[in-house]
């Protein structure tokens, strides 16, 4: 009882001496809420305001309501409608033009007698990712104008405008080499007719329906927001203690190792509980990001994964000799392979074999799984099981190394 009553004492100290210190205190609360916004806001992949030019040597009432479809969308700005392609190539090299839309000379005529209409689409690819989406969002446009005139019809890469493809559906399994064809029991029949049809497939996005990157990307900001408060701020503040030779005060207490550790990160896990629930306000508020699966279990998770950071900063500060020691290394332990290695960014799929052997031990790719199965897809625990006792079994590996590694620190 006597020792519940020191470490409860011990833990309330602390919490005072955060409150005290204003400074620190409006760093730990308001800057994860400015990453949230700044990066909600900044982190996007989605391709908007295109900046595209048409060259139509020869308007006609097809040209021009193709440009007005372009126009009606809210993704596409015309800057210019030029009659040749030698006025294109000055607004790409000034940066003036995203797209070029090429049309044919008689492109109503060539569609009202049947033929293919020429249009080829020019893209600046110095980003490729945008690159290609903008391509894709030209051709999208294409393929709509194209549906309504009637009929259903293929883009293809390479800019004509043509038939959808011939599919040949037949009720046998294979054909000889005289054309006869054979049976599933093997005997030769007369050629089957065939039967020509046209696949219009029909596309549909799970969990993240109007593809705003801010769905991927606010999810796996709490895995950052919680790394700072707990890992880096842990740190540096068990490592100025030690500067200052505050902690060997520490040693004529009763309390052991463990308890100190508890009584030191103890208010940062609940600063780290404050900036989850605030992030999760401004996620919906401002982003409309969706929580379609249980609140209670993605606080629980996050507390893990802020106890997890915690055990980081603790072992980091016990390793390094000073607080400018500490913050380096907490930056190289946690903030950049929680930015770069953890999918916050950059898909784990698209990473050599070797990165991604190594992700397996950053505790935000778990994490961010976590967080985005349960705010996108309503994922529960039975889906999300691993993920969490992954992070358990490192909570549990941590705690000890930094124990063993603080003990001696003490003594």
């Amino acid at each position: 009882m006597y020792q519940l009553d020191a470490l409860r004492a011990f833990i309330v100290k602390e919490m005072r001496h955060i409150l005290r210190d204003r400074q620190t205190l409006a760093v730990l609360l308001l800057m994860p809420l400015v990453q949230v916004v700044l990066f909600g806001y900044a982190m996007r992949t989605d391709v908007r305001d295109v900046r595209i030019a048409f060259v139509d040597p020869a308007p006609d009432h097809a040209t021009i309501a193709l440009r007005d479809r372009f126009g009606a969308t809210d993704r596409f700005h015309t800057v210019a409608v030029v009659p040749s392609t030698a006025q294109i190539r000055p607004l790409f090299r000034s940066g003036k033009v995203d797209v070029a839309l090429l049309l044919q000379p008689g492109f109503a005529s060539a569609l009202e007698s049947g033929q293919h209409a020429q249009a080829m689409i020019i893209i600046d690819a110095t980003d490729p990712n945008s690159g290609s989406q903008r391509g894709a969002y030209v051709a999208a446009v294409i393929q709509d104008y194209q549906e309504q005139l009637g009929g259903p019809v293929a883009v293809r890469q390479g800019l004509a405008i043509l038939p959808p493809p011939q599919v040949v559906v037949a009720r046998v399994s294979d054909t000889t080499a005289d054309g006869a064809v054979v049976t599933a029991q093997g005997g030769p029949v007369a050629p089957a007719r065939v039967q020509q049809v046209a696949i219009v497939p029909q596309l549909r996005m799970r969990y993240n329906p109007t593809l705003e990157s801010v769905n991927l990307f606010v999810p796996g900001l709490i895995a950052l927001v919680l790394t700072m408060v707990c890992a880096l701020m842990t740190a540096i503040s068990l490592s100025r203690e030690k500067e200052r030779g505050t902690l060997e005060v520490l040693l004529v207490s009763p309390l052991r190792p463990w308890e100190i550790i508890t009584g030191k990160v103890a208010p940062y896990l609940v600063l780290a509980l404050a900036n989850v629930v605030t992030a999760l306000v401004v996620a919906w508020a401002l982003f409309r990001v969706p929580l379609r699966g249980s609140i209670v279990l993605l606080l629980a998770a996050s507390m893990l994964y802020a106890m997890v950071s915690l055990a980081i900063g603790v072992l980091i500060a016990a390793v390094t000799p000073s607080q400018r020691a500490a913050m380096l290394g907490a930056l190289l332990a946690t903030m950049l392979p929680s930015t770069i290695l953890s999918g916050l960014v950059f898909p784990i799929a698209s990473m050599p074999v070797a990165l991604q052997v190594v992700t397996h031990v950053v505790p935000a790719r778990w994490f961010i799984v976590v967080t985005r199965g349960i705010m996108l897809k309503g994922a529960g625990l039975a889906e999300l099981w691993l993920e969490l006792g992954v992070l358990a079994l490192m909570l549990a590996v941590l705690m000890l190394l930094a124990l063993r590694a603080f003990k001696p620190r003490l003594a």
